[in-house]
């Protein structure tokens, strides 16, 4: 398989359930530059009137600053590995059969086609077994 495969680092943070909590986050970081490839938001079900939101990349003083200033931390708890590659039928079983075969459990999953290329986020519990997966994934 020609797959490109890279570990990326994830940020978060916490926002407000409310209308309008996650356009004004997302304009911040627009506002310094970043050009989001992941965004993923969803309510804190741990705590009441709460949302979190994670997005990748972010590069640069300015990017990093503006994150900051906006409650973005860099996550301890989230390992993530990016997959892009050519879309075909199953390819998802393919790759999440391998990791598996590995021992490699995953934290959380998400993937779109768009066209005839597909991109897959692989959330992992530790750095090591992002650096596992990473490294069988690249060998597909």
């Amino acid at each position: 398989m020609d797959l490109t495969v890279e570990r990326v680092e994830v940020w978060a943070a916490s926002i407000e359930d409310k209308p309008g909590s996650l356009a004004t986050i997302l304009a911040g970081l627009r506002k310094a530059g970043a050009d989001l490839n992941f965004i993923l938001a969803r309510r804190a079900p741990e705590q009441s009137g709460r949302s979190v939101v994670f997005v990748t990349p972010l590069y640069g003083d300015a990017e990093l600053e503006a994150a900051a200033t906006l409650g973005f931390n860099l996550t301890a708890s989230v390992h993530a590995v990016r997959v892009e590659g050519e879309n075909r039928p199953g390819i998802a079983a393919e790759l999440t059969a391998l990791l598996a075969a590995a021992g490699i459990n995953l934290r959380g999953l998400s993937a779109a086609v768009l066209g005839t290329q597909f991109v897959l986020y692989l959330g992992l519990d530790s750095a090591e077994d992002a650096a596992t997966a990473a490294s069988i994934l690249q060998q597909a």
